[in-house]
């Protein structure tokens, strides 16, 4: 039988069901398709602690959040240091941020309601076998900066793996996954000797979402965009938001045959 993620855990389902609504700052966001919260590991085992800006499309159909292109992105970093599941994703908001507001998601991560749940998240999350954070772009830099619970544990900020400037994001990450061989443990199946990134980036940089940071019942190429990636014309991504009317629709591509 393969494995699926059954859902958080009762603790982390209260603390879920008490974040605080965007309703005020709904402008800024695809506000009616609602938050998503996670993926990985809530139960205490992670290793890594990875913080992202904000879920996509992708995020908002399978319920998890670093499950589309960026995603696959992120689990190809987590990889090259050896994990296969000792991490957690959470995001700096839960609802997913519209480019044209950018600047204002540091006023929504300042506001007192939101700051206050998301360091009460951050600091559950934050248990014995956590060994590093890594801030995804300057959202998630930005609300990790804001979290006094973090201690003394080392933080890697990171080009987002959106980014547009591959080589800024490959010279760092590349950087980064060097330091965190030395510092993490890796999975007892994961392999930290695998290629660490080089001066483009490749299709074996990235890797698919495994099954049990899914939700039961996916198609079998969910958290796997290699189709879409290889197609002509290429796309990254099999969500997409279709414009004008992308505040509440969206479209979803399966591969043919």
């Amino acid at each position: 039988m393969i494995e699926f993620d059954p859902g958080p855990p009762p603790a982390f389902a209260d603390l879920f069901a008490q974040a605080p609504d965007y309703g005020p700052f709904k402008k800024y966001f695809w506000y009616d398709w609602g938050p998503v919260y996670y993926r990985g590991r809530l139960d205490g085992s992670a290793r890594v602690l990875a913080i992202a800006s904000d879920p996509g499309p992708t995020e908002r159909l399978v319920g998890r959040t670093l499950v589309g292109d960026a995603g696959q992105r992120v689990q190809g970093f987590l990889t090259k240091i050896g994990l296969t599941r000792s991490y957690l994703c959470l995001n700096a908001h839960l609802c997913a941020l519209r480019p044209s507001y950018g600047e204002k998601g540091t006023l929504v991560l300042n506001d007192p309601a939101q700051l206050t749940w998301r360091n009460k998240l951050y600091s559950k999350a934050k248990r014995p076998k956590l060994q590093a954070i890594l801030a995804f772009g300057s959202q998630a830099q930005e609300a990790v900066s804001l979290w006094p619970g973090k201690g003394g544990l080392p933080v890697f900020e990171l080009p987002h793996p959106s980014s547009r400037n591959n080589q800024r994001l490959l010279t760092a990450w590349k950087a980064a996954v060097t330091q965190l061989r030395q510092i993490v443990t890796p999975d007892p199946d994961g392999d930290p000797g695998v290629p660490n990134y080089g001066t483009g980036f490749r299709e074996a940089d990235y890797t698919r979402i495994p099954y049990p940071d899914l939700p039961f019942g996916p198609p079998p190429w969910m958290g796997d965009d290699s189709w879409g990636r290889r197609a002509r014309p290429r796309h990254n991504n099999s969500v997409k938001r279709p414009v004008p009317d992308d505040l509440h629709t969206l479209i979803w591509i399966a591969p043919r045959g």
